[in-house]
């Protein structure tokens, strides 16, 4: 018998490795989580109250130990900061207060070191008004001169003064997004803030100016780019008389100065857009084949509808353009009272554009939108998760999701958002995104960790106390530690190529289905409502095994990991949450089989 037991351990093990090899092969990015760091707010290393370089370098081990393999930096170029460094007045330096270039080289070789990949995030659809580029167009200067949108005004009925706008264009920090310039005596185009002027993208001079940019820092060693407003590059191309034509009204608002005023038509996701992301595309592949290395990445950042996404991953003739187009539906089509059927619709909508030579993406938060425990509530924080980490393709958190972090409320007077402040008094809670920019919170003594300082450039959330790291690390129920074994399990074989699935059971319940020929089934059941559920998985999910096994539970779970649980009686409190492992038997009857052949 010990002979059969050999020989028929050999046979498990044989079998295993031509499963395995028979994977297909995914590159880094597609196993990859990432993290986004907001550079003013994750660590201040030299206590002035703002976060730098170095304190992002300091904790790049934390990233490594919750399971990322890459994070992208907000932007950390040289700015004037009238939008908190989107506003970019040198595209090859560093902001002072940040760091110097010699601080980002060190923080490169570190995160190669901990084997972290460094994606920038890269600003092109605007400079800023203090770049040299601006001043010398500003002043006409040869080669200038169209660097940028300039248009004449229209004459003044009156006959004095200054010109009116060219057309309706309205910016998205509110206004018109025309700006004139006494000294050219000339309106330029400003998508955002008047200190953020459009650059002229049917300049070909620029489209180089910004190529060279992106292989500026591809030389400094970052492994890709994550593009920044992209659908917004290209405006309609001008008239036979160089006019722009007026944008029409939207009917979703009479709010004049409110971008949503108007339907961007001739501003926003036009078609050049896509193209010039192939064009990148090609850059980072030349690049790659001519200095070697692993493959260099695009995310693009969109907020348009799943058609107008879609080519961002590639054209019906087969041109590649980004690997990343951001999926950002979980933010934007669901909230504290989505269903499990609108998860489910959110979902596999977002599948349906993503065919098998490409990978999902998975984005719950960033530096504009509100915290996923304060969007869809701190009951959900860890179901939620576990519905981002278990789905098929690349997961992106915004630092502090992992610690359900929450919105913090700022007064008026202490809004630094241009969005915000541009609102004034009455509105300005209603568009600020400083509530989600607010210090990491790393442990409970004096303002979170995040500085040794005396003060912090927004307030740190009142919570702090008992929300952060270094209290999370020590329960192992807290949302840190929910998130890291999450992290883990989906670095394994089912989730990396096993096929899924959803289900949404009633208004309350949302499963997803994970399953890999020859490796363990999971089940992720989340209840999303406030009462308690009773399932029966056999109904829903075919041949599953008798009893299955708790491998993540919710904080508030009364479950442990590694107990069992009945496949026909598996019990849900409200917002419980829990990963469930079926255990596959192949091994064993297989080991039956043969041995009972043999027997005969």
């Amino acid at each position: 018998m010990l002979t059969i037991y050999l020989t028929l351990t050999s046979l498990l093990l044989v079998t295993a490795i031509r499963l395995k090899s028979e994977q297909p092969t995914k590159d880094w990015w597609e196993r990859a989580g990432f993290y986004q760091v907001y550079p003013r707010s994750f660590k201040d290393s030299n206590g002035d109250g703002i976060g730098d370089l170095n304190g992002i370098t300091e904790k790049l081990s934390y990233l490594k130990g919750i399971g990322m393999r890459g994070f992208w930096l907000s932007p950390m170029y040289k700015s004037p900061m009238a939008d908190f460094g989107y506003d970019i007045s040198d595209f090859r330096d560093i902001q002072d207060e940040y760091g110097t270039m010699t601080d980002f080289r060190n923080q490169i070789a570190e995160a190669k070191r901990l084997g972290l990949k460094v994606i920038l995030d890269y600003v092109p659809n605007h400079s800023s008004d203090k770049h040299e580029w601006f001043i010398k167009s500003v002043n006409r200067e040869p080669g200038y001169e169209d660097y940028y949108v300039w248009r004449d005004g229209k004459p003044n009925p009156d006959g004095s003064g200054r010109p009116l706008v060219p057309n309706n264009w309205l910016s998205g920090m509110r206004g018109s997004a025309w700006q004139w310039n006494e000294q050219r005596q000339q309106y330029y185009y400003h998508l955002f803030t008047a200190q953020q002027p459009d650059l002229n993208f049917r300049n070909p001079t620029v489209v180089q100016e910004m190529k060279d940019v992106l292989s500026f820092w591809l030389d400094v060693g970052v492994d890709g780019f994550r593009i920044d407003s992209v659908g917004c590059m290209f405006e309609v191309p001008a008239d036979a008389n160089g006019d722009f034509p007026d944008e029409p009204l939207s009917g979703t608002t009479e709010d004049q100065e409110d971008f949503a005023y108007l339907n961007h038509i001739h501003t926003i996701d036009r078609p050049e857009n896509v193209e010039m992301v192939y064009e990148w595309r090609q850059l980072l592949e030349d690049y790659q084949k001519e200095h070697g290395g692993d493959t260099r990445i695009l995310m693009t950042e969109s907020w348009s509808g799943l058609d107008i996404i879609k080519p961002y991953f590639r054209n019906i003739r087969g041109v590649e353009g980004a690997q990343m187009p951001f999926n950002f539906r979980l933010i934007t089509e669901l909230n504290a009272d989505s269903s499990a059927y609108d998860f489910k619709n959110v979902i596999d909508s977002w599948m349906a554009i993503v065919d098998d030579q490409h990978s999902a993406n998975w984005v719950l938060g960033n530096h504009d939108r509100g915290r996923v425990a304060s969007r869809l509530g701190i009951e959900r924080a860890d179901g939620i998760a576990m519905i981002e980490l278990t789905l098929p393709g690349v997961s992106v958190t915004y630092q502090g999701e992992e610690i359900a972090m929450i919105d913090v409320d700022i007064s008026f007077e202490q809004t630094v958002d241009p969005l915000g402040c541009n609102e004034g008094k009455e509105n300005y809670a209603a568009k600020s995104r400083d509530p989600v920019r607010t210090p990491f919170q790393w442990d409970d003594s004096n303002l979170a960790g995040f500085t040794s300082g005396t003060t912090t450039w927004l307030p740190v959330g009142p919570n702090y106390k008992t929300t952060n790291v270094k209290v999370q690390e020590a329960d192992p129920k807290s949302h840190l530690n929910v998130f890291k074994s999450l992290m883990v399990l989906r670095d394994s074989d089912t989730f990396l190529y096993g096929d899924w699935s959803t289900i949404a059971v009633n208004e309350q319940v949302f499963i997803i289905v994970r399953d890999l020929k020859s490796s363990d089934a999971y089940l992720t059941v989340v209840n999303l409502g406030s009462s308690v559920q009773t399932l029966n998985l056999n109904n829903l999910v075919k041949d599953l095994p008798k009893t299955l096994y708790y491998r993540v539970v919710s904080g508030g779970s009364a479950h442990e990991v590694g107990n069992p649980v009945q496949t026909s009686a598996v019990n849900l409190q409200a917002y419980e949450a829990f990963v469930l492992r079926a255990k596959r038997a192949e091994d064993r009857k297989m080991r039956g089989e043969i041995c009972e052949r043999w027997l005969s």
